[in-house]
């Protein structure tokens, strides 16, 4: 399974520009047959501070998704949407703790 949890940062008074590009992005991915796991969230202490979870069954998904038009087009809507800074990092778990 892989993993990938970061942030992005929006620029001031962008937040909601940037909401019809977050959600479009999360509904296609979701929508993705290797996706487990797909959610941003704005922080609850900074308004212009994404954070990111993801989860794919494999690198093969990862990599469908990271190619697909979806994700194309959100890189694309990043200056529109006021999308700065970003830190992404990537997890292989091997192993899923028991709950």
């Amino acid at each position: 399974m892989i993993v990938l949890a970061g942030t992005v940062r929006l620029a001031p008074g962008m937040r909601e520009a940037a909401l019809p590009h977050i959600r479009a992005i999360v509904e296609a991915s979701r929508a993705e047959p290797g996706c487990l796991e797909y959610s941003f969230a704005f922080d609850v202490n900074d308004d212009h501070l994404v954070r990111i979870f993801e989860c794919f069954v494999d690198d093969e998904a990862r990599e469908a998704h990271r190619n697909s038009p979806h994700m194309a087009a959100w890189r694309a809507a990043w200056a529109e949407a006021g999308i700065g800074e970003r830190a992404m990092m990537r997890y292989l778990v091997t192993e899923r703790a028991p709950t």
